[in-house]
């Protein structure tokens, strides 16, 4: 069980603002924050529709711009806060950039690579772990998600009925 302390609470609020503006151009509501001793270094959203690229996830979205921020691949230091549990492909991503712990809001039992199919971030085979825990702002993040995909059926739906 997640028990996070105010400040968890509050960056997990940004990451979900960030996940609501996903919806607007087509992508899945995922949201990022990166933070490095009280300060949002970096900000992410899904932007793989609109940008075409299939690595433009929100976490690597906010990896990105906090390396740029700060001026440096090394992230030691930072906290990732995401509103879903990351896929392979961003894990990896956040253990290479060297992100100190993880908070996610809700599991993604399909492709979840923290804890729900894989437990990337603790294997000790890598060498190095990342702090890592799940259920931050749960119920907002999969609130998001089910409104998204509801609104996506119904569309489909519609679309099919018309057609």
């Amino acid at each position: 069980m997640f028990y996070p302390t105010e400040r968890d609470a509050e960056r997990m609020r940004l990451a979900l603002d960030e996940a609501r503006r996903a919806p607007e151009w087509g992508d899945v509501p995922v949201g990022c924050v990166v933070a490095l001793d009280g300060e949002i270094v970096g900000r992410g959203a899904n932007r793989r529709e609109i940008d075409g690229d299939p690595t433009a996830h929100a976490e690597i979205v906010a990896l990105r711009e906090a390396a740029s921020r700060l001026g440096r691949w090394n992230l030691d230091g930072t906290t990732l806060y995401v509103t879903v549990e990351p896929c392979p492909m961003c894990v990896g991503a956040i253990w290479m950039a060297r992100v100190s712990r993880v908070v996610y809001g809700v599991a993604e039992p399909k492709t979840g690579a923290v804890h729900s199919q894989y437990e990337m971030l603790s294997d000790g085979r890598l060498g190095r772990h990342v702090a890592a825990v799940g259920g931050g702002l749960e119920d907002e993040a999969r609130a998001l998600l089910q409104a998204f995909f509801h609104e996506r059926r119904e569309g489909h739906a519609e679309r099919c009925e018309s057609g």
